[in-house]
């Protein structure tokens, strides 16, 4: 089939690459560059986070997060030399004063699904053994069936994947204006295909008059000191932030694309991504002082040489959301629209683009 997808962030990435394996002829379009740099999908710490997200996400997250567990290496393994998915687990821990909020927290989890009764705890010691650098937290808990995606890697590799195959074209710096079953329009001019994928995120408000942005803020720290191998949660009365630590280096990628998307590294440093900020605004603009002052205050309370990293980069985007905070998919015969996966983009883009495709494009095929 002919298939047009419109919007090339991580949805429309993840349906190319299942759609790719059928033998389909795709056209990509997206308003921005194929880098995909301002996409949220490249923004996002890309935690596989099914368990933690449990205590404020109907448990339809965390079934469709386990799944696209499930799907994640399968599918990064079509791209070739990604090597950016990492399922080790996450750790999760408060300081003394916060230990009993940290363990509420848990008992939330174990009571929404009977897997969570496996999250295990750990003192000190058997802390060290996981994680080292954090061996002073008196009271943390592992979560071992989580993870996390290189959401910043995931996004360069496969623009590089995509460009060398022949049945794979770009649209780039294009606005379609409106969509319809196998039809698109752009500057009034309509193309036809034999399926259209709307994958547009916030770009898909005149379709859907419920979808909101939710502001994210991430920042960049790079350290030499500091060595934490998963992605690890502070619980806080105020904030809960994530730490998710990223593999040194760019192999596989052109060292000037590097410097564009800025993935290239400090020699000898290991890089974190810090986040936790969610607000209602669909503002853009860089990452604000108040929220810069909690996250590096919080982030150096984790671990007290991160006074000394160096904050390299933030990042800002907004990610699209209904009333309801859940994912809304709609099929009609040539057109499947996808949107509304809020925080949850890596953990759900899998699991919801398997679904997606089983109840339309294949589904119309039997």
């Amino acid at each position: 089939m002919n298939i047009a997808i419109v919007g090339a962030g991580l949805v429309g990435r993840v349906l190319a690459l299942n759609l790719h394996k059928e033998g389909h002829t795709l056209t990509l379009f997206d308003k921005e560059t194929k880098d995909g740099v301002t996409a949220a999908g490249f923004t996002a710490a890309g935690m596989l986070a099914p368990f933690a997200e449990l205590e404020t996400a109907e448990s339809i997250i965390f079934d469709l997060g386990k799944r696209s567990m499930e799907l994640w290496s399968s599918l990064t393994n079509e791209i070739g030399s990604f090597d950016g998915t990492q399922l080790r687990g996450t750790i999760i821990t408060a300081h003394p004063q916060d230990v009993s909020e940290l363990k509420h927290f848990i008992d939330t989890l174990q009571s929404k699904v009977e897997e969570a009764k496996e999250i295990t705890y750990l003192d000190e010691n058997e802390l060290s053994k996981l994680e080292p650098e954090l061996s002073h937290h008196k009271h943390s808990f592992y979560l071992k069936d989580e993870g996390q995606v290189d959401s910043q890697r995931f996004m360069t590799f496969s623009t590089t994947y995509f460009d060398g195959l022949p049945n794979i074209h770009w649209r780039e710096n294009t606005i379609v204006d409106r969509l319809e079953p196998k039809k698109i329009f752009i500057d009034g001019k309509e193309e036809q295909f034999d399926w259209v994928f709307d994958a547009r995120g916030l770009g898909a408000k005149e379709h859907f008059s419920d979808l909101r942005g939710v502001r994210g803020e991430v920042i960049w720290v790079e350290s030499s000191e500091i060595n934490i191998s998963r992605p690890t949660r502070l619980l806080h009365p105020r904030y809960k932030i994530y730490i998710v630590p990223r593999e040194n280096g760019c192999e596989g990628i052109e060292i000037d694309y590097c410097k564009e998307c800025k993935i290239a590294q400090t020699a000898g440093a290991k890089r974190y991504i810090i986040g936790a900020s969610e607000i209602e605004s669909e503002d853009n603009s860089p990452i604000s002082v108040r929220s810069n002052l909690e996250l590096l205050s919080a982030l150096f309370t984790v671990h007290p040489q991160f006074g000394e990293a160096r904050v390299v980069n933030s990042e800002t985007n907004c990610r699209p959301a209904f009333k309801d905070n859940l994912p809304r998919i709609e099929n009609e015969e040539g057109l499947t629209r996808i949107n509304g996966l809020y925080r949850h983009g890596y953990l759900l883009a899998p699991a919801i683009v398997e679904k997606a495709l089983n109840e339309g494009i294949y589904q119309s095929k039997v």
